[in-house]
């Protein structure tokens, strides 16, 4: 079985300055993963929570390139984590096996980074299945 790193704050170059703007640029060469995949989210009501399911094979970087997401982890063991994106420069490596949750300020638009194309296959969309640990390897 293969061990995925946690899910951790990645922080991208921010090239440029305040009276022009800025810059930031993700590369297959730095990051975890080749992305094969490029979608985001966006208009998303504050009080709706999004994700609810874990993958089984994915691995993602979710980036707030706009306003604010709260974004809940939680592995097969019960351990939570907590992170705030809402930097544009800065992006969530989210692991395979990891259930999590999204919520959004109205204006967040969420850039995601996905390491296959979609497989309905690779979701784990009920939480007692998750816990169980009934996946494919």
């Amino acid at each position: 079985m293969m061990r995925w790193p946690l899910p951790h704050l990645i922080t991208f170059p921010s090239i440029g300055q305040s009276e022009l703007g800025y810059i930031s640029v993700a590369e297959n060469t730095e990051l975890p993963f080749i992305i094969q995949r490029v979608f985001w989210t966006f208009y998303t009501p504050q009080e709706v929570i999004r994700g609810r399911h874990a993958h089984h094979q994915l691995e993602q970087i979710l980036i707030a390139v706009a306003g604010t997401i709260k974004v809940k982890t939680e592995d097969r063991q019960g351990a939570e984590q907590v992170f705030i994106l809402d930097k544009p420069h800065e992006g969530l490596y989210l692991p395979p096996d990891h259930w999590h949750t999204m919520q959004y300020s109205h204006t967040a638009v969420q850039l995601t980074l996905a390491s296959m194309p979609f497989q309905e296959s690779d979701y784990i969309r009920d939480y007692d299945v998750f816990k169980r640990g009934d996946s494919q390897s």
